[in-house]
C-alpha cells in the first residue's frame, strides 16, 4: 500500500454506556487511531481496563458533523457494520483506504440516518444457529482485527503469554476531546429537548426528564 491507513470507530447513542469501555478495549488491540463518539457524551471507561489512555476520543452533537470530519479531514471511507442487501462478508476485506466503522445500537442496528451517512457495509458470516446476531463489542473485534490484517498493522510484542502494553501516554486525561462549535452544543441541546418532549407525548406524560449535562468525563 502506498500511504499508511488507520480506522477509526463511531459510535452513536450506543445503549449500553459500559459497550464503550469494553469496545475501546478491542480498538487498542486491532491498531484504531480514534473512537469518535456522536450524540450523547455520557459514556462508561468500565470494562476497558485502562484502554481508554491509550486511545483519543472525540465528540460531535450530530452524524453530520462527524460525516464530514470524517470524509474532509480523515479522508475516511465510512462502513456500517450490518446486514443490507448490499452488504458484503467481512471476511473478504472490501477495504480500500483508512475506514471508519460506524456500530449500530446493540437492540435495532444501524439507523436509516446512520446508513446514509455510510460509503459501503459489512456483515459477519455466522456458522452456527443459536443466535441472530452478536454483541456490539464481540461484532467490532472481530471486523477491526480483518481490517488490521488487510492494512497489515505490525503485530504487537509479546512478553510470556500475554502482549506487551504500551506505556501511558503523558498528560492523558479521561475526558473526551470535544470538537464542538457553540452553535453545535445549542444544536445538541435542542435535539435532546425535542426528543425529551417526544417520548413525553408518547408516554402521555407532561413532566419532562431533566438532562444530563454536558461533561466530557468518563463514568465509571
Amino acid at each position: 500500500m502506498a500511504a499508511a491507513v488507520e480506522s477509526v470507530v463511531v459510535v452513536h447513542n450506543v445503549a449500553k454506556r459500559h459497550n464503550v469501555g469494553t469496545l475501546a478495549r478491542s480498538a487498542t488491540a486491532f491498531g484504531v487511531a480514534e473512537v469518535v463518539v456522536v450524540g450523547r457524551r455520557d459514556v462508561s471507561a468500565f470494562g476497558s481496563h485502562g484502554a481508554t489512555s491509550h486511545l483519543r476520543f472525540r465528540h460531535f452533537a450530530s452524524l453530520a458533523l462527524a460525516r464530514a470530519y470524517l470524509k474532509d479531514e480523515r479522508g475516511c471511507d465510512i462502513c456500517g457494520v450490518e446486514i443490507t442487501d448490499d452488504a458484503q462478508p467481512v471476511t473478504a476485506h472490501p477495504f480500500r483506504r483508512s475506514t471508519a466503522f460506524l456500530f449500530g445500537n446493540e437492540g435495532t442496528g444501524l439507523s436509516q440516518k446512520e446508513c446514509e451517512i455510510c460509503d459501503f457495509f459489512v456483515y459477519i458470516p455466522q456458522y452456527g444457529g443459536g443466535t441472530a446476531s452478536l454483541n456490539v463489542t464481540v461484532a467490532a473485534s472481530i471486523v477491526l482485527h480483518h481490517f488490521a490484517v488487510w492494512a497489515g498493522f505490525p503485530e504487537r510484542g509479546r512478553e510470556g503469554n500475554k502482549f506487551i502494553v504500551a506505556d501511558r501516554p503523558q498528560g492523558y486525561s479521561r475526558g473526551l476531546y470535544c470538537t464542538d462549535s457553540i452553535e453545535a452544543v445549542i444544536e445538541e441541546r435542542k435535539m435532546r429537548k425535542e426528543n425529551a418532549c417526544d417520548i413525553l407525548e408518547e408516554n402521555g406524560s407532561s413532566h419532562p426528564q431533566e438532562s444530563n449535562g454536558l461533561d466530557l468525563m468518563f463514568t465509571d
